[in-house]
């Protein structure tokens, strides 16, 4: 029998009962403006305080470090040209890894294009690691800031932030993290892991979308992205979204809260997926690593077909998924990621990503491993490719 199996958490989850519910009374009994003077914005303001500061207690940050964003991708835009103008008169050398999102990359290769900066793009190992000795040599006397992402959106690799944080520290340069996909699926916390700035998104932890949170740690200051009213503490202009900012913090705050039983299940969950597939597929391979990988992602490639092709069947047939390959980005190119991470185009064009969540139990593992093995052995067999 069809089941309907939505395996792609890491593209962006259904908000929960608990932020909907905490959100409901901003839309309309609560719909004050928290800059305004009288009692009515003034509790407004409160509220939006009162989330700032959970999303703080959730990251081990003090509240004044919060600021919220429109998401994940104005966080990134933020922390990197935020401090190439605090700081590009120290020096104008930035230094990332070649898999991190494109909001970090494409930003990168606009403060180069038009800003005159230089970037350091490091490579990473077969299953994604950025190894704290390249990010080290790497450094120069005008380096001004490192950015390595907390975990891979593709692949999952959970990458040693708390090395290269320690390594950025001690070298007197900023550290940025993209945690965007770390964020409410692993422990977080920008004193452990040594960071400067970090970026999140409420979506992908069942918050709502259009919202996202930079951590500035005190006492840099970052100059404003957008300019306007002067809005949160005069770094964030336009006026606040108290109902995202405050599902925001009620979903991560639920999230918080069951991190390390959801984590293990996931994990478990995940774990039985990538197994049953390598035993029933033959030419499939796990990309990313079997330790140090997100509870919930696992992501594989299967020569021959075209994860286009697999994506299309997979729905027909109920599971929605995600791939890295050609058509899902608008390119001609697989995946920087896969590429990145050696494979070849051919390979790396069969890409597919089964992301698990909340929702997500063993009786959908038990279905992806029927419905898959079927689908790539269909798709196999009209391919000249697998023939030969």
């Amino acid at each position: 029998m069809k089941r309907n199996v939505y395996a792609d958490h890491a593209a962006t989850t259904a908000l929960s009962d608990t932020a909907l519910n905490a959100m409901l009374p901003y839309f309309q009994e609560k719909f004050g403006n928290p800059s305004s003077l009288y009692g009515f914005g003034q509790a407004a303001k409160a509220d939006l305080d009162a989330a700032r500061a959970e999303v703080a207690a959730c990251l081990g940050a003090k509240p004044d470090e919060i600021f919220f964003t429109s998401g994940g991708t104005e966080a990134d835009n933020w922390a990197l040209r935020g401090v190439a103008e605090a700081r590009g008169g120290k020096g104008r050398h930035i230094i990332t890894s070649t898999i991190e999102h494109h909001a970090i990359l494409h930003t990168l290769r606009y403060l180069e294009k038009y800003e005159g900066f230089q970037v350091t793009y490091l490579g990473v190992d077969s299953e994604g690691f950025v190894n704290p000795a390249d990010v080290k040599a790497a450094i120069r006397p005008d380096t001004i800031l490192i950015s390595i992402m907390s975990a891979n959106n593709e692949i999952g690799t959970i990458e040693p932030v708390t090395e290269i944080g320690a390594i950025a520290r001690e070298a007197g340069v900023l550290f940025h993290t993209d945690a965007v996909q770390a964020v409410g699926h692993i422990p977080v916390n920008v004193d452990r892991w040594n960071v400067d700035l970090l970026s999140l998104s409420g979506h992908k932890f069942h918050g709502p979308r259009g919202v996202g949170v930079l951590y500035v740690r005190k006492p840099l200051r970052l100059p404003p992205l957008i300019h306007g009213g002067g809005q949160e503490k005069g770094r964030r202009s336009g006026t606040e979204n108290v109902a995202g900012a405050v599902g925001l913090a009620a979903a991560l705050k639920e999230a918080a809260a069951h991190l390390d039983g959801e984590g293990a299940r996931l994990s478990a969950l995940r774990d039985r997926l990538m197994d049953g597939l390598l035993s029933a597929v033959p030419r499939c391979k796990i990309t990313g690593p079997r330790e140090n990988r997100l509870p919930g992602t696992a992501s594989l490639v299967f020569e021959c077909v075209e994860g286009e092709s697999i994506l299309l069947r997979l729905d027909a047939m109920g599971i929605q998924s995600s791939s890295g390959s050609a058509c899902s980005s608008a390119s001609l190119d697989p995946s920087h990621v896969l590429l990145g991470i050696g494979l070849p185009h051919e390979i790396a064009h069969g890409s597919v990503r089964l992301s698990l969540g909340r929702e997500n139990t063993g009786e959908d593992v038990d279905y992806m491993l029927k419905v898959i093995p079927e689908v790539i052995a269909g798709l196999r067999a009209m391919s000249p490719i697998w023939e030969d």
